[in-house]
């Protein structure tokens, strides 16, 4: 996957300086998960109630690997991207106006539950990396899981060769940390233009194929900071054993002008909102700016900054395809670049949109905004709050288990606390009244070598005011839910 999220799924080996919406997960798929330093380590078990679970209308088998909370399961069938009106739903459709048919097919009907060779063995996914852990990943049993990119389609994609480009856009599933910019469920693109040795002109001069398409893309006059080669041979290398420097230049070209098109589509969008919000909005000129990344499946490659409201925003991660993925899908002869962005996080932007929850809330106060929009894209207007209702703090601190490693056994092979845990349990009891759980305080005994956490939940409600009898009681629920299947001791 292009990352975790571009600042957040965007674990990668560089940070840049900021990410849209705090780095609301979902920046970009294959391209970016890159390099993450998690520990692969057990998460939480739920059950099914049998050996099977039944999710969207389809009956799956389940084994030990099954962790997907009846939460997430209940918000499979939404797709949210495919609901007319809908923030994601229009952003998909401003970004798809960019990559125009009969180009690009476009993919927003594959279903989320894939196998693991989809998401992870096609891609070249190393057997331990931390991606596949269950403390990341949701599993419906130890060979079928929930995707966590939409790369996982990429290579079916290829292999079915059914165009010269495809985007790609669906719901997307991974345990993560509980904010208002993360959300166990978010929407992310991908894209990708190909082109075949074999029906190149001039006795097969690919790289003059790719400059010809490149001269009927349309022009821009946005500024864009570009200060590095096509590739370096240290930095941002190409893949020597299959690119020639003047095609790896070529895709390099082809694929900086396509999406340079699709931020100005993006921003300028952005803009107009804004200043239909606010007439003294100041619109300062946009910027651009390329800077050299690593991702697993692409080199030379990418990240795309955008300058906007005074600070860098980083925006999506993208590169030419590793030539491997071509071969495994059993078209050798094609080259091409990919990128992947996320849905959520653009619409935040486009929208102002302040807390990721809001995008599953079915409160006309907040559909009603966005009637229309679809159907015309120049009414798009920025989101104007309803109400903010009182947050209720309460912490919980707990003992860790003096059985794991983090609890102050240090036997090998102990299993580990993992923080996901604790936030996939806040979320199954409480759900979306959860407006964000973090660490605030952390002590190891110094005579037992117990170490104990103190996490505080913000409780909020997007849509009423919460009594106290009502946090009280859903504290508590978390409390027992914590002790009964973490086996932490409450403080």
């Amino acid at each position: 996957m292009w990352a975790r999220r571009l600042g957040s799924p965007c674990i990668r080996a560089r940070r840049s300086i900021n990410s849209i919406a705090n780095g609301t997960n979902g920046c970009s798929p294959t391209l970016l998960l890159g390099i993450n330093n998690r520990r692969a380590v057990p998460a939480v078990q739920y059950r099914a109630n049998s050996s099977s679970t039944t999710i969207n209308g389809t009956t799956y088998k389940t084994d030990s690997w099954f962790n997907v909370p009846q939460n997430v399961i209940d918000k499979v069938p939404r797709r949210l991207h495919l609901q007319k009106d809908h923030p994601v739903y229009i952003t998909r459709q401003i970004i798809e106006s960019v990559f125009p048919a009969p180009t690009y097919k476009y993919h927003n009907t594959f279903n989320p539950i894939v196998t693991t060779h989809q998401n992870f063995d096609s891609l070249g996914f190393p057997k331990d990396h931390p991606g596949r852990a269950k403390s990341d990943t949701y599993y419906i049993n130890s060979e079928t899981l929930l995707r966590t990119h939409t790369s996982a389609h990429q290579a079916d994609v290829f292999r079915a060769n059914l165009s010269d480009g495809y985007l790609i856009s669906a719901d997307v599933y991974r345990r993560d940390e509980v904010d208002r910019s993360h959300y166990p469920i978010f929407h992310q693109m991908e894209g990708a233009r190909s082109w075949d040795r074999a029906n190149a002109a001039n006795g097969g001069d690919i790289a003059a194929a790719i400059w010809s398409d490149l001269e009927k893309l349309p022009k821009h006059n946005i500024e864009v900071q570009d200060p590095n080669p096509p590739f370096h041979d240290e930095r941002n290398p190409r893949q020597t054993d299959h690119h020639s420097p003047a095609e790896a230049e070529a895709l390099a070209a082809h694929l900086k002008r396509s999406l340079e098109l699709m931020v100005v589509e993006i921003f300028s969008r952005a803009k107009a909102a804004a200043r239909r919000a606010d007439p003294s909005f100041v619109d300062e000129p946009l910027q651009v700016r390329w800077v050299e990344a690593y991702f697993p499946f692409t080199s030379p490659s990418w990240e795309l900054e955008v300058y906007y409201s005074g600070d860098w925003l980083e925006v999506l991660g993208c590169g030419v395809v590793k030539q491997d993925i071509y071969i495994n899908a059993g078209v050798p002869n094609q080259l091409g670049w990919a990128f992947g962005i996320g849905l959520d996080r653009i619409a935040m932007l486009l929208f102002q949109i302040p807390d990721i929850r809001l995008f599953w809330s079915q409160d006309e106060r907040f559909l009603n905004q966005f009637k229309g929009v679809s159907d015309d894209l120049n009414s798009l207007k920025r989101f104007v709050p309803f109400s903010k209702y009182p947050a209720c703090a309460k912490d919980v601190s707990f003992w860790l288990r003096p059985s794991s490693a983090a609890g102050g056994n240090t036997k090998a092979n102990v299993h580990d606390f993992h923080e996901n845990d604790v936030m996939e349990i806040v979320r199954s009891v409480a759900g979306d009244v959860v407006e964000d759980v973090r660490l605030v305080d952390e002590f190891t005994h110094p005579k037992t070598g117990r170490k104990s956490m103190c996490y505080r939940i913000n409780y909020r409600s997007l849509e009423r005011t919460l009594t106290n009898e009502e946090t009280n009681d859903l504290h508590n629920k978390v409390n027992s839910a914590l002790v009964e299947k973490l086996g932490v001791e409450i403080r």
